[in-house]
């Protein structure tokens, strides 16, 4: 597992109150796809259980899963008891049980890409449901946009993660749906697309930087003066485009 994949645990707390939650709609687009009942599942990489939560509520017996023991403890402050959750990476799951539905959200990239579809599979029973969501957080205002990576140049090109498999960003499917369909373990793989803009003060935009892996992996002086020069060059209230990409696809039958 990448050093970056690593280093949330840090930021647990921000991560909670800064990053936006998931769309509300993302189970319905999951269970309508699925269009049959969905008892199981378990969550690869679940963090602080900004998703978990909201499968929770449609009934389904959630195993959460997360390597770092310091997103896992903030999660467990905010899931129902009735989600079981365990520290391990996804590598490290073990065979065995079976779910309906395995999910990612805003964590597959963090996995290893050799063998990836094949553990997938092992974990879903013939016919279960496989979904991944997630989506860069950018700002809505070009102009804010340019000031700010202008501030971010010296230290960081970027602060994305580019495509896991080099999909370019115009391409109709993006990754991983690219390689769900070159998957001999599954078919049906579907890609929607969930809109939103969110408000949020410039204060409250810097801390969401504070919990991306770009600028975690920073020395902390580094960090500092990043985030300083951000600050510098935001408005009070900034909008961003929080769009959450769906990929769907099921598991063949054996």
């Amino acid at each position: 597992m990448p050093g970056r994949a690593l280093s949330f645990g840090a930021m647990a707390g921000a991560y909670e109150r800064f990053r936006p939650g998931y769309p509300v709609e993302l189970p319905d687009v999951v269970m309508a796809y699925a269009d049959r009942p969905v008892r199981t599942a378990l969550e690869i990489g679940a963090g602080t259980g900004k998703a978990t939560r909201l499968f929770a509520r449609q009934g389904m017996a959630v195993t959460a899963t997360e390597p770092d023991g310091a997103m896992l403890a903030e999660l467990r402050k905010h899931v129902p008891a009735s989600v079981r959750t365990v520290r391990a990476a996804f590598e490290d799951l073990e065979p065995g049980e079976r779910y309906g539905l395995v999910y990612a959200a805003a964590a597959l990239h963090w996995t290893n890409p050799e063998g990836r579809w094949s553990r997938v599979a092992a974990l879903l029973e013939p016919g279960g449901v496989f979904a991944s969501f997630a989506g860069p957080v950018r700002l809505a205002d070009p102009a804010v946009e340019e000031a700010v990576r202008a501030a971010r140049a010296p230290f960081l090109e970027t602060d994305e993660i580019p495509s896991p498999d080099g999909t370019p960003p115009e391409h109709a499917m993006q990754w991983p749906g690219t390689e769900l369909e070159r998957s001999e373990w599954f078919t049906g793989v579907q890609q929607t697309v969930l809109e939103r803009t969110v408000a949020m003060s410039a204060g409250d935009y810097v801390g969401l930087l504070s919990t991306i892996s770009a600028y975690l992996v920073l020395p902390p002086s580094a960090q500092k003066q990043v985030f300083s020069r951000i600050a510098q060059v935001l408005p009070e209230t900034v909008d961003i485009t929080a769009d959450i990409t769906v990929h769907l696809a099921r598991r063949r039958y054996e």
